[in-house]
């Protein structure tokens, strides 16, 4: 079974530095990485990904259109057991307290600490293994 983590950024250059980030991790198959520049389309695509193949959905807050923060609760609604992490370049008190409230897991601000972000994979890895 293949795992998933699907990443949410409205930026196209996000995919190509997550890729390269995890580049050791896709190449052996840990898990597979799906990329989506809109909030609608991750949707989708969060629906389309069988159960419980989906391990965590990662997402922007500031995107046109539908904001992370709106796509939260459909997400959870869609996906209850699915953890959300929001990545923001605003950490502000308020922005974190509001995606807590709609059900988010986390909350990472960028420039991204992808040494924090591998271990959260790690973690949901080890707890699907």
């Amino acid at each position: 079974m293949s795992t998933y983590i699907v990443v949410v950024d409205d930026e196209p250059d996000v995919e190509s530095m997550f890729r390269q980030q995890f580049r050791r991790d896709l190449r052996a198959g840990r898990f597979l990485m799906e990329f989506a520049l809109s909030a609608p389309a991750a949707l989708e695509q969060v629906k389309a990904i069988p159960d419980p193949s989906l391990i965590l959905i990662l997402s922007d807050i500031n995107m046109p259109g539908m904001s992370g923060l709106e796509m939260l609760p459909k997400v959870k609604e869609a996906r209850p057991n699915v953890p959300v992490i929001m990545i923001t370049a605003y950490g502000d008190d308020a922005t974190v307290k509001r995606a807590r409230e709609l059900g988010a897991a986390g909350l990472l601000s960028k420039p991204i600490d992808f040494g924090l972000l591998r271990q959260e994979i790690d973690q949901r890895l080890e707890m699907t293994a």
